[in-house]
């Protein structure tokens, strides 16, 4: 479904047929690459322009959730209703730039593809729609008809394309498109646009004239409610009734007999079925011809009501050979006010979970679904959106929009995310501390180290020590800190220097953690020291090493061969004392590899070595000892 949001690309409305728009509803496979959610369908995903405006939409309105409590009396809220004009302003969005898209692709698969798309999102902002004027707004009796011509107006564009043709000929009502231009108005109760396009045939006809202005007249008359006036609802059925009775009158009088289209507008004006099912090829849909019906012959209808209009309406219009498609079992479900089917079959129809996550926690907010729990640990708001952002996150960018939707899920959000975060490929570093910051910003201590080692062990293995020590120490792995810092030493002791100085020098209070770390640092520091000439300095701090046993023991030749040179100085540098320190741990040392087994493993060239080292450390030792006591003046009995 996260996210849903996919669905790759973004769309122009095209004017599609009634059966291509539902068939491609079902059967439209999307071009980004699908996920598999839990219960097992693939899903498809959105631009990123999609994922991230949904997610500012629904930020906005989880914040506004938690800024004050909705009564349920409250569902028509001004701020749901922006809300839900904002989410469909995003597909709307989506459609114009896929349709740029499409017009500018050479492949002709691909602009197939994106003319599914098209027609999949020309559904979702159907339904939505709808769901907005029913659901969201709750018009009641009067101005639920005014929402609802609104919302047949918005989804048939096809009167306006006409009359751009007709009005930009050079006699536009010679054009061949005229009547159905002037038809479509009618249909849609643009009555006003309806007279200025009969006004235009008029001045063809003249003695046709009185017929045309008996009908400008009755088109004029026409009344419309006013929600916003002082005119209350019976009184505006009575003057209804009245101006319908006049119609009516007119027609039966046969004022309109000599002309075929006056009289036919007539009719419609009656709210004749049978001249209504005659134009099924402007209405197109059955939806529009139920609000044709209602305006013309039920225009204050209730909304408890119009589930029996709807289904009456789907079943004139259909003929016997037709078969009622999911796109209308959805609008009838809505028309029903049955919110749970709704969900249900969107959820099946559409090729993402974008829709439903999204209508779902809208009107949640709205508090038209608390009382409907699952049975197994979640409400349908969570439910859905966990759906939805578990599939974001297989996408390659849109699993950070993911995280958002699992911190707004109180119950199993987190856990799912715990899940979820472990699966995210770390690809590069940069990926890695992506998602090590959105771990750390949730306190998710088990997949930080879990993140850290995995980097860490990378690193390792590609020989870049620094980049491992940063990692295991963000991990606080003692354990790999120390195989870490052994593998540093090892270094110094092939190539004679450290590698990535920047890292040990700054070590700072994390060297703690491993004795070996501590090592490294401390020893790095002695470098320093040695390097500024701090020579006592640098002296304490390598005898320290030893003698506090932080330095393994098959360093201690190496630390003990670095003090070779501040045993060779002027300066007496070790004191009496501190020598015998270095001689000591000098006499471990050589007793220890005495004992052992014989070197048979390590060549006779390195033993000779190692031997030479040895008899110069204790002529060094000695002649440092005797420099230290007479400089001392003193001899310990």
């Amino acid at each position: 479904m996260g996210s849903i949001w996919d669905l790759p690309g973004v769309l122009k409305i095209s004017l599609s047929t009634r059966h291509s728009l539902k068939h491609q509803v079902l059967c439209c496979q999307a071009q980004a690459a699908p996920s598999s959610t839990r219960s097992g369908k693939t899903r498809t995903y959105t631009p990123l322009f999609y994922a991230n405006s949904s997610m500012s939409r629904i930020t906005s309105l989880l914040d506004c959730r938690r800024s004050r409590r909705i009564s349920p009396a409250r569902a028509k809220n001004p701020s749901k209703i922006l809300i839900s004009r904002n989410y469909r302003s995003v597909i709307r969005a989506c459609m114009e730039e896929l349709q740029q898209v499409a017009v500018s692709t050479r492949d002709t698969e691909m602009a197939t593809q994106y003319g599914n798309q098209v027609s999949i999102l020309l559904a979702i902002e159907l339904i939505w729609n709808l769901c907005e004027v029913l659901f969201i707004d709750a018009a009641p009796a009067g101005s639920l008809l005014l929402h609802l011509l609104d919302w047949v107006r918005l989804h048939n564009a096809d009167a306006d394309e006409k009359a751009k043709d007709v009005l930009q000929s050079d006699s536009p009502a010679e054009h061949h498109h005229y009547w159905d231009v002037v038809v479509s108005y009618v249909l849609q109760g643009r009555l006003e646009e309806a007279k200025q396009m009969l006004a235009k045939q008029a001045t063809r006809q003249p003695a046709s004239r009185n017929m045309y202005k008996l009908m400008d007249g009755l088109l004029s008359k026409m009344p419309f409610y006013n929600p916003g006036g002082t005119q209350t609802l019976t009184e505006f059925d009575v003057k209804w009734r009245n101006w319908h009775e006049e119609v009516d009158r007119y027609l039966k009088d046969n004022s309109f007999a000599s002309n075929y289209h006056l009289e036919l507008i007539c009719k419609i004006l009656v709210g004749d079925e049978d001249a209504l099912l005659e134009q099924k090829e402007l209405l197109s849909t059955w939806y529009h011809f139920l609000i044709t019906r209602l305006l013309y012959c039920h225009p204050t209808v209730k909304p408890i009501e119009l589930h029996y209009y709807a289904q009456s309406c789907l079943t004139m219009f259909l003929d016997s050979r037709s078969v009622q498609e999911p796109l209308d079992s959805i609008l009838l479900a809505a028309f029903e006010f049955d919110i749970y089917l709704v969900i249900k079959d969107c959820s099946i129809v559409l090729n993402n979970w974008w829709f439903v996550a999204h209508l779902t926690d809208l009107l949640d907010h709205c508090k038209l679904l608390h009382s409907h729990n699952l049975n197994f640990g979640s409400n349908m708001r969570e439910f859905l959106l966990i759906e939805y952002a578990s599939g974001l996150f297989t996408h390659h960018s849109l699993w950070q929009c993911a995280v958002d939707y699992f911190d707004h899920c109180p119950e199993l959000g987190r856990a799912c995310l715990e899940l979820q975060i472990e699966r995210v490929p770390l690809d590069t570093e940069r990926k890695a501390l992506k998602v090590l910051r959105i771990c750390e910003d949730r306190q998710m201590s088990e997949q930080v180290r879990s993140i850290c080692k995995i980097m860490a062990m990378r690193a390792l293995r590609n020989n870049r020590l620094g980049s491992a020590l940063s990692w295991s120490i963000r991990a606080k792995d003692a354990a790999f800190a120390t195989l870490i810092s052994e593998r540093f030493l090892q270094d110094y002791c092939t190539k004679g220097t450290f590698s990535d100085l920047d890292l040990i020098d700054n070590l700072g209070p994390a060297m703690l953690l491993s004795d070996r770390l501590t090592f490294l640092g401390k020893y790095r520091e002695f470098h320093k020291l040695y390097g500024e000439k701090r020579f006592k300095e640098a002296a304490k701090l390598l005898l320290s090493l030893m003698t506090a046993k932080i330095a393994p023991r098959s360093f201690w030749m190496t630390l003990l061969t670095d003090a070779l040179p501040l045993l060779e100085q002027k300066e007496v540098i070790f004191s009496a004392d501190q020598t015998y320190e270095l001689m000591y741990c000098l006499e471990e040392l050589t007793s220890s590899l005495d004992t052992a087994a014989p070197g048979a493993d390590r060549p006779m060239q390195e033993q000779d070595v190692e031997q030479t080292t040895v008899e110069l450390l204790r002529l060094s030792l000695a002649r440092n000892l005797a420099m230290a006591i007479v400089k001392e003046g003193t001899v310990d009995t």
